[in-house]
């Protein structure tokens, strides 16, 4: 089994939307991993049944008793996140400003604090248009631990991968550089990276590619949107080669990739040639990972 990430260094680039054709492509040969639970919009192109919830929890937050609490306000007093107030004769938490550290409950004299375990989000487990199994999640408002949600995201996609004997992993993550990212990256086998060509493309490019080469993982780059600026996309293509970065494909810009998205679809599900640029890098990574 083999795990192919796609990344970019910077959003708006179309990764979402190239890793969604390659789930297409791969069809029951794949499980499909959104790992971009911050932002997370592949469902948008592969249409899943939300079929399994399964609620994830990370973190702590406090929660005040209020018929413990006698309103000495020392709580208040000594959180340093502005996450308790008094409201209404009352000692109000704002579950968005805790940041469950615990201090609140140390100073408490009777006891009317309790750090409970936060919900940090869902994770679903659906069936999508392409004919195979997606993991995906969605992380709430102001929740923190992204990055342990990522691994979770990840670890339910490889139980199924191996349960329906699966080749591939195909996994979105997240545009950046953050924690999330690493946590994508780890026990990947080949990356995917989606660039544009301009200044902060470029420099978004350099950021990524340091953090794969500390994973040690081998990697391809897709230019999108190439012919936009074909000298920023000449630069490009030496960096990659100094780099030692195969350079899979030039994506020229096409208002149908637009139109694709608008109508919900991926690009290898509308009459253009992208489908066979994608085709292409498809069948290539497969040949490469088999062996």
């Amino acid at each position: 089994m083999n795990e192919i990430v796609v990344l970019s260094g910077k959003g708006g680039t179309g990764k979402t939307s190239i890793a969604a054709s390659l789930a297409m492509l791969a069809g029951h040969d794949a499980v499909i991993a959104d790992c971009d639970v911050d932002a997370a919009n592949m469902h948008l192109l592969l249409k899943p049944d939300f079929g399994t919830t399964v609620e994830f929890y990370s973190g702590e937050l406090a929660v005040i008793s209020q018929k413990q609490c006698i309103r000495c306000r020392k709580c208040e007093d000594i959180c340093r996140f502005d996450a308790i107030a008094y409201i209404g004769r009352q000692i109000e938490v704002s579950p968005i400003d805790c940041e469950g550290c615990g201090y609140c409950e140390m100073v408490c004299p009777t006891r009317a604090i309790t750090m409970e375990e936060r919900k940090s989000g869902n994770v679903y487990i659906s069936n999508t248009k392409a004919g195979n199994k997606m993991v995906h999640a969605r992380l709430n408002i102001g929740a923190e631990n992204s990055g342990k949600l990522v691994a979770r995201v990840k670890s339910d996609a490889k139980l199924l991968a191996v349960a329906g004997s699966k080749s591939f992993i195909i996994i979105d993550g997240a545009p950046g550089i953050g924690c999330p990212v690493a946590s994508s990256l780890a026990g990947a086998n080949y990356v995917i990276l989606v660039t544009e060509p301009s200044m902060s493309g470029l420099h978004d490019l350099k950021r990524i590619c340091a953090v794969i080469r500390k994973f040690r993982i081998k990697a391809g780059c897709i230019i999108n949107k190439w012919d936009l600026n074909e000298v920023k996309t000449s630069e490009i293509k030496q960096f990659l080669q100094q780099e030692q970065i195969e350079h899979l494909a030039d994506i020229p810009y096409d208002v149908r990739f637009s139109r694709a998205m608008t109508q919900g679809k991926t690009i290898v599900e509308i009459q253009s040639p992208y489908r066979k640029i994608l085709l292409r890098i498809w069948n290539n990574l497969k040949s490469q990972l088999s062996t």
